[in-house]
């Protein structure tokens, strides 16, 4: 489990989004006050991630939750995500709002775990690190999706750390401005790196006598990272090299390989959902459990 925060507001505020006033479905057909149990399935093989959340989400519609999967927990296919008891309706209207948020989140987990294995492969101990270039109000989602994949954070938010873009040195009135300022501001910066986007050697050479902790290379090539990082190696071995742009599941060994210290990366974000199955059904009155054992292992399919 990764302790991200989600207030009870944020909950409730996904569960009105679907449902605001009623399940129209559900009082038409008369399912008030009928027992039920649900199951959430990972029909193939992946990650978890957000399943405390689903189990909140159920809890929040007047549910009880009976078994929940740890967010970062390796399944396999048929493995249950979440088990679920309680009236018909209550379990009707946590459905979609569930098994939606488990198809983004399992899905971006398991594409992160995917990438990170292939990192690690070539530079054992490397960091996989996350951006916040995602859909406004997913932030919360998508960090706890990729923390379950093994993957870490880049960057949270603007006032999280120093990052100096072209579009920031442009503004300051270039290199040498940008060395002055912040030279002038070096002591507000003693608990913190300052890092600053390169796109060249060149770029990197400039940033390190502006004062850059850390260069972050975008949009270069594995080929040219490898020749870069060797030669900044040399003259600045304390120098932090990252490397970021375009960066996604197909070619982040080649970037691990290069020498560079951490890969950034959006491309998490833009998984395929993960293919979760709903079970609903009625409770036994006869005392029969909903799934056995053996079930369970295998998704009750």
């Amino acid at each position: 489990m990764h302790p991200v925060f989600f207030d009870h507001a944020t909950i409730d505020d996904w569960i009105a989004e679907d449902a605001p006033l009623l399940d129209l479905t559900t009082q038409l057909l008369d399912l008030a006050d009928r027992p039920a149990r649900m199951a959430l399935v990972l029909r193939e093989g992946g990650v978890a991630a957000c399943t405390e959340e689903a189990a909140r989400v159920v809890q929040h519609c007047g549910g009880q939750v009976q078994a929940c999967m740890p967010s970062g927990m390796h399944l396999q296919a048929g493995d249950v995500l979440l088990v679920a008891t309680g009236d018909a309706p209550a379990l009707l209207r946590a459905w979609k709002v569930a098994q939606n948020l488990l198809e983004y989140a399992c899905g971006v987990a398991s594409r992160t775990a995917r990438m990170v294995r292939a990192v690690r492969a070539v530079a054992p101990g490397m960091a996989v690190l996350t951006t916040r270039k995602h859909a406004p109000g997913l932030r919360r989602i998508a960090l706890k999706a990729t923390l379950s994949g093994g993957a870490y954070p880049h960057r949270l938010g603007l006032g999280e750390t120093v990052l100096v873009f072209p579009q920031h040195r442009a503004l300051a009135g270039g290199w040498d401005a940008l060395r002055l300022r912040l030279a002038g501001t070096a002591q507000a910066l003693v608990e913190k790196k300052c890092v600053i986007e390169a796109h060249s050697l060149h770029d990197a050479r400039q940033a390190v006598l502006a004062g850059a902790d850390v260069v972050q290379f975008d949009k270069a090539s594995p080929a040219q990272l490898q020749d870069w990082c060797a030669q900044l190696r040399a003259r600045h071995p304390a120098l932090g090299l990252l490397a970021a742009g375009g960066i996604h599941e197909g070619n982040a060994a080649a970037y691990a390989a290069t020498g560079v210290d951490a890969l950034v990366t959006s491309s998490l974000y833009h998984a395929p959902p993960a293919d979760v199955g709903v079970r609903i059904e009625p409770v036994d009155y006869t005392g029969a459990p909903f799934l056995s054992n053996e079930d369970c292992a295998h998704g009750g399919q």
